[in-house]
């Protein structure tokens, strides 16, 4: 398996492919010829098909902001050798000094053409948690003791930054208002659902409406095209900071705890991306907000203290839930039912953790089977249900609107 760090990637939304794909490329071609004086960037493909109204320039304006960016539509996608590429240029004093082409291969991650980046490193030998189990038993170690082992500990620093990124996407997200972009009319909930009481509010409601406030500040923001990350994916971003920003900013978890539990959830989904998929294009949403409510859930258990079999029983009550989730947003935008499956999610992997801590020895079901009952289940859906905006939810919405 590869690093954890390819599954928390810092970018703009709604898309890990349209936007933090090229946001993390025009980071690293700027990274690499600051000096020059003007941009270019030509994207080629979907990305030129679909990238202006998925905010495709916008995520790389934030990197380069005076850049220039072409949308070549002619470039038939079979003549490139990735459907989502990008040609940047440098160039100083008005003559051309670097041209590299980079690909947005999914989930946030980039390949730049003939080279071959850490990303694509094997870090891990295990190739499922039943061998990272067996491991940890056998050398008497902990998940995390394992994963700082393989990656070493500058992890942490990696780590710090992620959680960084999700605090801030949680406070941006909280003090918006007014109406999310793409023509649903969508309002913005954050706000209303931090600030608002029940009347005589117990302890546990008032748990559950801060969390669900966190995440749909987070998803909020995504639908916004802001700075969010992916955890593991743009759709499924807010289900992982908000619980994580209740236990440390509501419950006093400190912060290293915090990015011990980033670590935990980061090996799950790394799991779940190596044997299953993380990509609701291919899988529906049991592969999104199913993922990401594991992680949810191996994070919570991390904080809690639980032991590994917990950990494990935890993630697999989250992902089970989840089977058969489509992906079916409305008008293709990533807001109904998005933002509010995230808050579900995140309260269903307390759910999860509760349920673990008691009945951890009586399971039958690992996870790597719920896993790959996940990636069966996925390959079994109907195209119209993964992703593309043509059932469910989405079809009767439009079909509703036909009528109107």
């Amino acid at each position: 398996m590869k690093s954890i760090t390819s599954i928390y990637k810092i970018g703009n939304g709604p898309s890990s492919s349209h936007t933090v794909g090229p946001y993390h490329a025009a980071h690293k071609f700027h990274g690499r010829y600051p000096d020059a004086d003007a941009y270019q960037v030509t994207l080629y493909g979907s990305l030129a098909f679909t990238g202006e109204g998925h905010g495709t320039a916008k995520a790389i304006r934030e990197i380069l902001p005076e850049a220039e960016i072409l949308f070549d539509t002619e470039t038939e996608i079979k003549d490139l050798p990735h459907p989502n590429t990008m040609l940047f240029k440098a160039f100083k004093d008005g003559k051309e000094i670097a041209s590299t082409r980079i690909f947005s291969i999914g989930g946030g991650s980039i390949r730049i053409e003939n080279e071959v980046s850490d990303e694509d490193k094997e870090v891990y030998p295990q190739k499922n948690f039943s061998e990272i189990l067996s491991l940890c038993n056998q050398e008497n170690i902990s998940i995390l003791q394992l994963i700082y082992i393989l990656e070493g500990y500058p992890l942490r620093e990696y780590l710090r930054r992620v959680w960084h990124a999700m605090e801030k996407s949680v406070e941006r997200g909280l003090a918006a208002k007014g109406v999310l972009p793409g023509g649903l009319g969508v309002q913005r909930k954050a706000k209303t659902l931090f600030e608002t009481r029940c009347y005589n509010e117990s302890a546990d409601v008032t748990m559950n409406r801060l969390i669900a406030a966190y995440a749909y500040a987070v998803s909020e923001e995504n639908a916004s095209e802001k700075v969010v990350v992916t955890a593991p994916t743009c759709g499924s971003c807010g289900v992982l900071p908000s619980i994580l920003y209740y236990m440390h900013h509501d419950r006093g978890f400190p912060e290293d705890e915090i990015l011990d539990a980033l670590a935990v959830a980061g090996l799950i989904g790394n799991v779940i991306r190596t044997n299953a998929s993380i990509s609701g294009a291919e899988c529906g949403c049991q592969a999104e907000i199913g993922s990401a409510c594991s992680m949810a859930a191996a994070a919570v258990a991390t904080l809690f203290g639980l032991n590994i079999d917990q950990i494990e029983y935890a993630a697999e009550i989250a992902m089970e839930h989840n089977l058969g989730l489509t992906c079916d947003p409305v008008n293709g935008l990533v807001q109904i039912p998005c933002i509010e499956r995230n808050a579900v999610a995140a309260m269903r992997a307390l759910s999860a953790v509760n349920l673990s801590r008691f009945l951890y020895t009586t399971r039958k079901i690992s996870f790597d089977d719920v896993v790959a009952t996940m990636y069966r289940t996925g390959l079994d859906m109907n195209e119209k249900y993964r992703e593309t905006s043509h059932g469910g939810l989405a079809q009767l919405y439009r079909e509703q609107l036909d009528e109107a």
